[in-house]
């Protein structure tokens, strides 16, 4: 089982470690590890659940459908994304085979608990002014178990790492509204809580 380093002071040093990562089980099944992306020193981390197949296939995370929604709502938001510190949760793929798909599959409190140490690493070698939780599973990692986004999206935060955080809804939940009324809704409540975080960091 491969821990982060302790005296890492890079994203690739953390990233090259991260790629031999064996622990929980998601690494048998999956491409590859996905980690973080951007620059140490960025004012805003945005930390989503885990890598999607797009992800798990190319190596990056948010570069699949939810990441073309993320870049959408940033853009709104005023929001730089080469200035942003990208990461997941969880650094491998969850998922199902349903015929020659790969459906997603949300990673289980032992998984997400596997790899809280490099997200751990990722805020302590990347130091943001902020970091934005996208959906369940990045807010409660952070803000634990109890935690509702439903409840507290939106709002400026104080985490156990010493950084306020934001928690908003996952932009694969946008993909996945009933219509284009809700979808718009929903855009628009994600772009809103962005916004908030745009003016902390």
């Amino acid at each position: 089982m491969a821990q982060p380093p302790a005296k890492a002071k890079t994203v690739g040093e953390l990233s090259a470690a991260a790629a031999a990562c064996q622990g929980c089980d998601l690494w048998q099944e999956a491409t590859q590890t996905v980690f973080g992306e951007g620059k140490e020193g960025a004012p805003m981390m945005l930390v989503g659940e885990q890598p999607g197949d797009q992800e798990d296939l190319q190596g990056r995370p948010f570069v699949g459908p939810a990441g073309r929604v993320l870049e959408q709502a940033l853009d709104e938001a005023g929001i730089d994304r080469r200035r942003v510190y990208v990461t997941n949760a969880v650094k491998h793929f969850r998922f199902t085979r349903r015929g020659k798909r790969r459906l997603h599959e949300k990673p289980n409190a032992a998984q997400v608990r596997a790899c809280r140490p490099w997200l751990e690493a990722e805020i302590e070698v990347v130091k943001p002014g902020l970091i934005v939780l996208l959906g369940a599973t990045a807010a409660q990692s952070v803000m634990g178990p109890a935690f509702r986004v439903s409840k507290q999206h939106g709002e400026v935060l104080e985490s156990p790492f010493g950084i306020p955080v934001v928690a908003t809804v996952h932009p694969s939940s946008i993909l996945r509204s009933v219509d284009d009324k809700s979808r718009d809704a929903a855009m628009s409540s994600f772009i809103a809580d962005l916004m908030v975080a745009a003016k902390q960091a």
